[in-house]
Formats: C-alpha cells, sequence, structure tokens
C-alpha cells in the first residue's frame, strides 16, 4: 500500500498551521483528519473494504476517533500519561510546602550567573542519561527556580531541556534508547555479513553522531557567550529587560497554574531536593525491577535494556509523591487537605500536556505502518546512484525529514536502520559506521524539532513552557546544528576517521553561531535607528 506524495499532506497540514496561526491543538486535529481523510478516500480496494466507512467525510471521522482511543488507552502511552499528571502532583504539592521558593533562593547564592543557570542545567542533564522523558520532566522541575531567579526565558530553559535529553541518552550506551536501537540493528548486521555484536555497532556510531554531539556543544558556547539569534534572542532580551518569561498567551502552560493554593514560608531546599532525589533513586530502581534485574542471572545492563520505561516512570513518581505526604504533613508544611488539592491542581496543571501528546501520538499512527507510511515512502526515494561518499549525509536528511515528520525518533530507527546497513554492505562496508550514526543522529534532529514530537511536548512541559514557543525558538537552533553536521557527514563520506569530521564541525558550528549573533545584533541596530 503505497500512498506516494499524499503521504506528506498531513504533516505540512499540521506543522504549517501550528507555525502559522501559534496554536497546536487545533492544528494537530486539522492535520490528522487531514491524514484519515486520504486514508479512507485513497485507499488501495483491498484496504477499503476493511475501512469502518466508505463514505469521503464519515469514515475519517470514525478512523480518526478509533485512534484517538486506542493512542489514550495504549499501555504504554496511558503509563506517560499516568507519570505526567504524579509528576504535576509532586510539584505542585512541593511547590506549596515551599520547597521552590526556598530551593530558588537558595541556588541563587550557589548560582552567581545567567552562564551559570544554564551551565548547571546542561550538567544535570547530562548526568540523568537514563530515558529522554525521564530527564526533560526532571531536570526542568530542579532548574525551573533557578532560571526564573536568573531572568532565563522558559522558551530558553525548554530548549535546554530538549538539547541534553535525546542528544544525551543517544549516546550514552546504557540507557532505554539505546537497548531499542540494538534491537534494530541486530538483523540487519547479520544479514549483511558484518562481524560486530549490536552493542559493538552501536559504540561505533557514538564518535559519528555528528548532530547529538553538536546540539551539546551548542549548548555549552551560548550558554558561555550568549550568541543567541533568532526569536530565541528576542525571547532572551525581553526576559533580561521586563523579567517576562514567556509570551503573554490565553492558555496557561502546563505545569504552572498553582494560584490560590497558600504557599508555606517554612519550606527548606531539602523540601525539592529529597523528593526529585527520591523520584530518580526510585524511578531507576523501578527501571531494575521492571528489566528483571532482581532475578537470576540478569545484569544490570541487561535489565536496562529490557525494562519498561514508562511503567518504571509511574512507579518512581508514585513511591516519590507518598513520599512528600510523608515529609510535608507532619512538619506541618500543609494539612492532608491541602495536600490533595494540590495534588488536584498539579494533575489539572497537565491536561494541556495530555491533549497535545494524545494529538501528536495519534498523528504518528496515521503516518506510519498501519496508515499512510510516510516514512516509508520517503526512504524509498533515495536515488539508488548517489555517490558513497554522499550517501550518510543523504541518510542523515532523510532519516531527519521522516522523524520530524512522524514526530518520532524511534519509528525512524525502525524504517532507516534496515536501509542504511544493507546500502553499505552493498557500496562501501566501511560506510558502515558513519551510515548507523548518520541514521541515529538524523532522527535526534527530526525528533529534537518537530512540533509532534512527544520529547518536544514534554520539554515545553517540564519547562511550564507554551509548546508553539518551543518550537519556534528551538527550531532555528537545532537547525543550524543540522546544517553543520550535514557537511561534517560529506567529510565523513571521505574521511574513514571519525576525529577530523567533528573538529572541522565543531569549529564551523562556533563561526556559524558568530555570524548569525551578528547579523541579528546588525538587524536589531538597524531597526532601532529607523525607530528613532
Amino acid at each position: 500500500m503505497d500512498y506516494g506524495w499524499l503521504s506528506l499532506i498531513p504533516p505540512i497540514v499540521a506543522i504549517g498551521l501550528a507555525l502559522l496561526t501559534k496554536e497546536v491543538l487545533g492544528s494537530l486535529f486539522i492535520g490528522i483528519f487531514s491524514g484519515y481523510f486520504i486514508y479512507v478516500n485513497f485507499a488501495p480496494p483491498e484496504i477499503a473494504e476493511k475501512l469502518a466507512s466508505t463514505n469521503p467525510i464519515i469514515g475519517p471521522f470514525i478512523e480518526m476517533f478509533n485512534s484517538l482511543i486506542a493512542n489514550a488507552g495504549d499501555s504504554w502511552n496511558m503509563a506517560i500519561l499516568l507519570f505526567l499528571a504524579i509528576l504535576g502532583a509532586i510539584v505542585a504539592v512541593v511547590t506549596v510546602a515551599g520547597g521552590s521558593n526556598a530551593y530558588g533562593e537558595w541556588a541563587v547564592n550557589k548560582v552567581k550567573s545567567r552562564s551559570g543557570a544554564q551551565l548547571s542545567t546542561f550538567l544535570l542533564g547530562a548526568i540523568i542519561f537514563i530515558d529522554d522523558y525521564f530527564n526533560s520532566l526532571t531536570v526542568g522541575t530542579v532548574m525551573k527556580p533557578v532560571t526564573d531567579r536568573f531572568k532565563i526565558s522558559r522558551a530558553k530553559l525548554a530548549y535546554l531541556l530538549d538539547s541534553t535529553a535525546a542528544p544525551v541518552t543517544i549516546l550514552v550506551p546504557v540507557s532505554s534508547w539505546v537497548a531499542y536501537i540494538m534491537s534494530q540493528m541486530k538483523d540487519p548486521l547479520v544479514e549483511g555479513g558484518f562481524g560486530l555484536s549490536p552493542l559493538q555497532a552501536f559504540v561505533s556510531t557514538i564518535p559519528y553522531n555528528l548532530y547529538a554531539w553538536l546540539a551539546l556543544v551548542m549548548v555549552v558556547v551560548i550558554a558561555i557567550t550568549n550568541l543567541e539569534f533568532g526569536p530565541m534572542a528576542r525571547f532572551e532580551k525581553k526576559a533580561i529587560e521586563t523579567g517576562e518569561l514567556q509570551e503573554d498567551r490565553e492558555a496557561t502552560p502546563p505545569g504552572d497554574d498553582f494560584s490560590g493554593l497558600p504557599v508555606s514560608k517554612k519550606g527548606h531546599p531539602l523540601d525539592l531536593i529529597v523528593p526529585i532525589m527520591a523520584l530518580i533513586v526510585f524511578t531507576v530502581i523501578a527501571m531494575l525491577y521492571t528489566g528483571g534485574y532482581f532475578s537470576p542471572d540478569v545484569g544490570f545492563v541487561k535489565a536496562i535494556g529490557d525494562t519498561d520505561a514508562a511503567t518504571s516512570l509511574v512507579y518512581g513518581g508514585i513511591a516519590s509523591l507518598l513520599l512528600c505526604l510523608v515529609l510535608f504533613v507532619p512538619r506541618k508544611l500543609m494539612t492532608y487537605g491541602q495536600f490533595i488539592e494540590a495534588s488536584i491542581q498539579g494533575i489539572k496543571s497537565m491536561v494541556p500536556a495530555f491533549a497535545i501528546l494524545i494529538l501528536a501520538w495519534t498523528m504518528g499512527s496515521v503516518l506510519r505502518d498501519g496508515g499512510l507510511q510516510t516514512g516509508t515512502f520517503v526512504a524509498s526515494i533515495i536515488a539508488d546512484k548517489i555517490p558513497g561518499w554522499l550517501l550518510p549525509a543523504i541518510i542523515f536528511v532523510v532519516s531527519g525529514f521522516i522523524a520530524f515528520s512522524t514526530g518520532t525518533s524511534w519509528g525512524t530507527f525502525a524504517i532507516m536502520l534496515p536501509i542504511a546497513i544493507p546500502l553499505s554492505a552493498a557500496v562501501d562496508p566501511g560506510l558502515v559506521s558513519i551510515m548507523m550514526g548518520a541514521v541515529l543522529a538524523g532522527a535526534v534532529y527530526g525528533d529534537h524539532c518537530s512540533p509532534i514530537s512527544d520529547t518536544t511536548i514534554l520539554s515545553s512541559t517540564g519547562a511550564s513552557c507554551h509548546h508553539i514557543d518551543h518550537v519556534a525558538t528551538q527550531f532555528p537552533y537545532a537547525t543550524t546544528v543540522a546544517a553543520v553536521s550535514f557537511i561534517g557527514f560529506i567529510v565523513g563520506g571521505f574521511i574513514s576517521n571519525p576525529v577530523v569530521p567533528i573538529i572541522i564541525s565543531i569549529l564551523l558550528l562556533v563561526a556559524t553561531l558568530k555570524i548569525l549573533h551578528s547579523r541579528y545584533e546588525a538587524s536589531e541596530n538597524s531597526a532601532s535607528a529607523k525607530a528613532k
């Protein structure tokens, strides 16, 4: 079943409308409907017979709502929604107990500058490498009071979270992502005749994952030098000059509305630190448990590889929330009734994130294997006669486009690794590491800046940032890194040593940032002069 170029229409509609109207939910809904309209009305005869209805209007609505229900009720997705609800409750309870305020006041004395606050966020994100969802939400909760004190915009915080989530998780061999990636590498490596185990193959991709490395480098460079540009520069300038951390919109961003709740003045910094540290410890223990670590003959690495990350997050969240009850109520930082009220308010604050996630998952459903097969179509149009030295760069671009369009890096791994590995075997077996690295890098780029990516949505949630603001400010930054990575992959196609491409890419990235920052300042100065 091939819908061809029609399969590109839904992501273009959804993403285009979101950027044009600055409204995400309606844009996603229209994009999803357009996908199911194509799915029903342009389906091959054998597929059309199985659809709920052949009516050109009613049929797409039926298929769309069936998919919405299925995605909302999926066990993995439901676990993510439950964890979001629990995290919202934890954030609200810690806020009411006075922990967030006390931690912010304490941290200001430890972190001395805006650069220090950004680098602290980066370092914490680098430490929490087990899972990208966990990374974005946990780091956001911890660092928000600090970045707020230093007038760092919520859009910038969301960017910092997003850039130290997937880019970190995909570089560390012990993470929920890597276990899945190795499972997708196994069969193609055997069929291609490569004498590499999945773990060896993954490790060989690490120095070639140019986008992930450069995304992390860019965070550090911008934090130290303030070489801002584009929409992010305007958000940061406004935050510094006015103290307004985000745009004034009608909707309240997720996790940022606890008005009306009394905040204790007896809170201590540990009232935020202990629950978050407990969340980390409980979640890691739960990941080991769901991965079978406490059974005989199951080691740490295998347990992490086999873990159920979503369920583990729920277990860790529940344990941390119960610990908050024990820590706060007996000390009279809040009553039991206030604990329940704050928890409910925190859960309510996550409703916008629930809605965006469910719609994003549904968009992914219509675009992937059970629907229009957008990714498969895009992968199939790679030209057969592309020279070997250009293949890594082309694989990077195609992987990025698939991930951006479908909102999933994991789906991109599943589509592109079985294409890139045999292609390497046929053209030049020596390219296999950089080809696999190009798939991983492209998938992270597309996932990093797609409005319908769950990691992007959760980074907005962790920062309590309007989702459309996060997308609009991060896209130019991510695409700058991607453009430099593309050149790096061209260099890597010529040179088998990974050191040369990464050094050239880093130097080129720094030079590009300086040029873009200079152009932004020149345009701002010109606009100011005209205004006078």
